[in-house]
């Protein structure tokens, strides 16, 4: 067995039986897949806060598994996150998933990191795996969704809440340069989410979160953002962000970050945040069926929103830690 790295600027060929290896090994997950554009576009390309290595299995012309390690770089320098991990169906119970588990903690190492992560369903092979190689829970999630198609949308409309002294600023698609500035602050809001106690604060720089914009046309994606301001001198306050398929051929969309900078809290910001984008993006996307969204099972503030609006429990996931 040969574990060959891949190089996503000359391998394409190689990416796409990753992806497919990873197709392969998700039937059991009822939930939206990363399409091949997504699946390059986040997870093999290199950015400013993350490097990228991609590592696969190739056995008669064909990626048989393999993993993506992501190495920190602006914070967090001592964690490596490897996700996915995959071994197709026909080649499990063979060793090759221990394999591939080992190689990835010895990159890690000499890499000079010292935390890896990964994350895997609460239950089914992925946790049974990571439990078996010494991996312990750092953290659960729920996913949840909200069906479009049944929501009762005159109620949603009630639920708006009047927040005097705060506006509303809403766009498609990628932030122009004069917006970047406001999301670096409110993306910041996302530090008070919880997480592993060894985890630090990330440094959402201006590179960062250009380089995130510029890249989202390049995923097959766009986007419906929300950002609330402060009448009084404008100060960003908080913002949120649905994600779809920019050829609109399906009818997943998927609820990214929602936050609320600090000084801003207690005026139900998130609620009518997270309202006025979903009305908003459903008046454009009538042909979308349903949102998934993740969070924290301790982030009761968040999850009383979600149940609020309908959200219903999907599944549940653990992050998972080792010290290597």
């Amino acid at each position: 067995m040969v574990i060959q790295p891949i190089d996503p600027l000359s391998q394409g060929d190689l990416i796409a039986g990753l992806h497919d290896a990873y197709v392969a090994a998700a039937t059991d997950d009822p939930g939206p897949q990363l399409s091949l554009a997504r699946f390059r576009a986040h997870l093999c390309v290199d950015t400013p806060g993350l490097r990228t290595e991609l590592w696969a299995v190739v056995e008669d012309g064909k990626v048989t598994g393999g993993y993506r390690l992501a190495l920190h770089l602006l914070d967090n320098t001592h964690v490596g996150t490897v996700l996915p991990l995959v071994v197709r169906p026909e080649r499990r119970t063979k060793g090759l998933g221990s394999a591939l588990f080992e190689h990835a903690v010895g990159r890690l190492r000499a890499h000079g990191r010292r935390l890896m992560l990964t994350e895997t369903p609460v239950i089914g092979a992925g946790a049974r795996f990571a439990r078996a190689h010494g991996m312990t829970v750092a953290l659960t999630e729920a996913r949840r969704t909200l069906d479009l198609r049944t929501a009762d949308w005159p109620a949603l409309e009630a639920m708006v809440p009047e927040v005097p002294g705060y506006s509303l600023e809403q766009w498609i698609g990628p932030a122009g340069p004069e917006l970047l500035p406001d999301l670096v602050t409110v993306t910041g809001g996302m530090n008070d989410a919880p997480r592993d106690g060894d985890l630090e604060d990330m440094n959402f720089s201006l590179d960062r979160i250009r380089d995130h914009e510029r890249r989202i046309p390049d995923s097959g994606e766009t986007c419906y953002t929300t950002i609330a301001r402060r009448d009084s001198d404008g100060a960003p306050a908080g913002y949120t962000r649905l994600y779809l398929a920019a050829d609109r051929s399906d009818g997943w969309c998927y609820q990214a970050d929602t936050t609320v900078l600090g000084e801003h809290r207690g005026h139900r910001l998130g609620l009518l945040l997270k309202l006025r984008n979903l009305l908003w993006m459903r008046e454009r996307e009538p042909h979308l069926e349903r949102v998934i969204t993740w969070n924290a099972t301790s982030n009761t503030h968040m999850l009383a929103i979600n149940e609020a609006m309908g959200f219903e429990l999907f599944d549940e996931w653990n992050q998972w830690r080792l010290d290597v």
